[in-house]
């Protein structure tokens, strides 16, 4: 069938192939280094646990076959091994079902450690890799053109994360209808970057700017993706240009890249280069391209109805494979920045002269002094979650105890997901959290304190606890 492929489109496949197997190495690799404090045997929320809490129909995996901390480093360093290969392009150098098998084992690994992650694993971009990284699986290597099919579902994907985004704004906080979110949320966002200061800090009107160009390339600019060229690849540069703009301003894990990497095929490269000789695509390739077409398309009807419905919810996934979801981010938006600040004690016995010594943690604010870093696409998960538990501690009911007992046992595994341990010799004798109100600091603050924050105590989050 002539109308089956696009030569032209050859070298965004490439291009888009190559930055989707980088965002699954981030992804394998921070499974593989945080697991065992967070989801291991002897994790926070053990993986086990979920397993027995769950059953095959709704949550299926490689897990459920068996499961143990030694199994599931190998599902996650193998997952980097084939990230790697995917990178240098062996999947071009074996046959078509070769690299098609090749591209289906990433998907198959991560579906298996996000079915057992619970609460670590519970964001919009796992389910957004897994359902990109499905539909990679049938976009075919150097032995045939671009399925058209395929492309169109890429299409579809991002259509749906960035209207779904913008109508979740839209209708949700009333800051971005008047466009005054941005006055706050590069201070108060999960996990602000080395530049969210300075973000902050940008005249009001530019704020301003910021909030209407974020509804022009959300609401208007996606519909612009199913036009033809070169108007799609105008949408599509437009998009990459706003993620890029927030891999400035923020982390957010691999989101914004992951955006960037579907993006990529929607651009018509061909005036670059001219695509490379390629044979026609197989009966049953062509075959298995319209029967996966056809069930997407079926599956699509919840998160389709989800757009228009008025009580639209985001990041949620309607079937247990992740094979097409609902996306969007900050319905609403935080005015002020609360942060749980962490503390051990030697002494046991609190009383007034007491020392309490801070833990460091790697993202999240904690010195005032420091200046936030850049992780993404890295995923932090435990500063994430730290983040939530300041908004509310329903948040953190389920592993903020277990977080505390491991602290008081100075466990080497979720120490390792701390920049700093005050208790480096002995474990503290007792532990304590208080919530604090964060905020920038002004220039001329910075400039006589050295600070980039100001804090304010707020209120205790958890009183002072032993082993």
């Amino acid at each position: 069938m002539e109308w089956f492929t696009a030569d032209g489109y050859w070298l965004g496949r490439l291009v888009f192939q190559k930055a989707l197997a980088v965002v699954y190495l981030a992804a394998f690799l921070g499974a593989a280094l945080q697991f065992r404090a967070l989801i291991g045997e002897r994790g926070m929320l053990p993986a086990p646990e979920v397993l027995r809490r769950t059953d095959w129909r709704g949550a299926p995996g490689l897990f459920r076959l068996h499961y143990s901390d030694r199994f599931f480093a190998v599902v996650a360093w193998t997952g980097c091994a084939v990230a790697v290969a995917l990178i240098v392009g062996v999947d071009n150098r074996v046959p078509l079902g070769a690299a098609m098998a090749l591209w289906a084992l990433p998907w198959l690994l991560y579906l298996s450690i996000v079915q057992v992650g619970g609460v670590w694993y519970g964001f919009g971009w796992e389910s957004l890799l897994l359902e990109t990284g499905f539909l990679a699986v049938f976009l075919g290597n150097a032995d045939t053109a671009p399925p058209v099919l395929v492309l169109w579902l890429l299409r579809w994907v991002l259509f749906r994360l960035e209207f779904g985004a913008g109508l979740i704004k839209w209708r949700g906080d009333a800051c971005w209808r008047n466009l005054t979110c941005l006055y706050f949320h590069h201070e108060t966002q999960p996990m602000p970057g080395p530049l969210s200061w300075f973000f902050h800090r940008l005249p009001r009107p530019v704020h301003r700017a910021e909030a209407a160009a974020n509804h022009v390339t959300q609401l208007l600019v996606p519909v612009l993706l199913l036009t033809p060229q070169p108007v799609a690849s105008v949408a599509a540069g437009l998009m990459i240009v706003t993620q890029l703009w927030l891999v400035l301003s923020g982390n957010f894990a691999w989101l914004n890249w992951l955006t960037i990497t579907l993006a990529l095929p929607v651009i018509d490269w061909s005036p670059l280069t001219e695509p490379p000789a390629q044979r026609g695509a197989p009966v049953w390739y062509e075959a298995v391209v319209i029967a996966v077409t056809v069930l997407i398309l079926a599956l699509s009807y919840h998160p389709a109805r989800n757009l228009v419905s008025r009580r639209q919810v985001m990041n949620r996934s309607f079937d247990p494979l992740h094979l097409v979801n609902t996306y969007g981010a900050f319905g609403s938006v935080s005015r002020v920045r609360l942060e749980v600040v962490v503390e051990g004690t030697d002494d046991a016995v609190v009383h007034p002269g007491t020392v309490w010594k801070e833990y460091g943690f790697r993202g999240k604010p904690g010195d005032p002094r420091r200046l936030p870093r850049q992780f993404a696409p890295y995923h932090l998960r435990l500063d994430w979650l730290m983040w939530f538990a300041a908004l509310s501690p329903a948040y953190a009911r389920a592993w903020f105890g277990p977080f505390v007992e491991r602290l008081l046992e100075n466990d080497r595994d979720t120490l390792r997901l701390l920049r700093h341990n005050p208790f480096p010799g002995a474990p503290p004798a007792q532990v304590r959290a208080r919530v604090f109100r964060y905020r920038f600091t002004t220039w001329r603050e910075l400039r006589a304190t050295g600070c980039w924050w100001h804090r304010t105590f707020v209120r205790d989050f958890l009183r002072p606890t032993r082993r």
